[in-house]
């Protein structure tokens, strides 16, 4: 296999009707590392949204129950993008996700602005920090693949265009970002779930190194302090160098699932997908926004 076996395979195929095939090879062959983080840096985006954050905070599985609720939102949003959104394991995922966000009276706009983080930051991350860019074909695979999650979430208005998305996103967080106590608390707890992912010797600059990769804004919002210039530069200067050591390694053959990796811990003897996330009980906070994307109150 050629180094650039992905690309050319991607851009051999149609976007607008091969788009889960594509998108699947983005996440699982060529880039399953930074998509891992650069879809971790999108959630961890919509904390900054005060009606976001405060929800998450307040049923506090994203402060008591990190782990749980980072391990099932990642196991939820995998089967689609590994089967297909007819899929069965798909539809009940897709099925699960919903009946959370039926639990909370959950503004569309919302909605709406968290899909649009994971069609925006996976392209400025890979941009930044990947061993090349996305192709053309290959933004417009995930544009087509983030619409149709949104219309099996009966989400409406989703842009058709990344153009649209980029608008949206970044026009929503001018708006829309703001401090937030519950935001911050679902920060702080985030990041010391990614921290704790991290070899013992390396924890204690994880947190700088976090937060050198944060924009201004984001940063302003969660009230965190701005990391030294030099941090900054070396944070940011490690991933680009990573980007570039990369061109010289071969294709991934196997593609890398989110059941495969280390951070996920709390099912090792399997898991059950229709169990997978969180049950409201009368008087009990349940579980609000996923990781994801966010999701509707459509039917799979």
């Amino acid at each position: 296999m050629r180094r650039d076996h992905w690309k050319r395979r991607n851009d051999a195929l149609d976007p607008a009707t091969d788009f889960v095939e594509i998108y699947a090879a983005v996440v699982g062959h060529e880039f399953p590392w930074d998509m891992n983080q650069a879809l971790g840096f999108a959630l961890f985006r919509t904390y900054a949204v005060p009606g976001i954050g405060r929800l998450l905070d307040e049923t506090g599985q994203f402060t008591k129950a990190t782990q749980k609720r980072y391990d099932d939102t990642a196991l939820l949003l995998e089967p689609p993008t590994r089967l297909g959104f007819e899929d069965p394991q798909a539809r009940t995922a897709i099925r699960r996700i919903n009946q959370m966000h039926r639990a909370y009276d959950i503004p569309d706009h919302e909605f709406r602005y968290v899909l649009s983080t994971f069609v925006v930051v996976p392209k400025r991350w890979l941009d930044d920090y990947g061993k090349r860019p996305l192709t053309a074909n290959e933004v417009e695979a995930s544009v087509h693949y983030y619409r149709t999650l949104g219309r099996h979430m009966n989400i409406k208005d989703v842009p058709e265009t990344y153009a649209g998305f980029e608008e949206l996103m970044d026009s929503y967080e001018a708006e829309h970002f703001a401090y937030d106590e519950g935001g911050r608390r679902v920060a702080d707890s985030t990041l010391a779930l990614m921290v704790g992912f991290q070899p013992r010797v390396a924890r204690p600059v994880m947190g700088v190194f976090s937060r050198a990769l944060m924009d201004p804004p984001l940063r302003k919002a969660f009230r965190y302090d701005d990391p030294p210039a030099a941090a900054v530069a070396l944070s940011r200067g490690a991933l680009k160098a990573r980007g570039l050591l990369l061109r010289a390694f071969p294709p991934r053959k196997d593609p890398k699932l989110i059941e495969d990796l280390p951070q996920i811990r709390s099912y090792p003897d399997g898991y059950d997908l229709e169990r997978l996330g969180t049950f409201p009980v009368p008087g009990v906070a349940g579980c609000p926004v996923r990781h994801d994307t966010g999701a509707g109150v459509g039917e799979a």
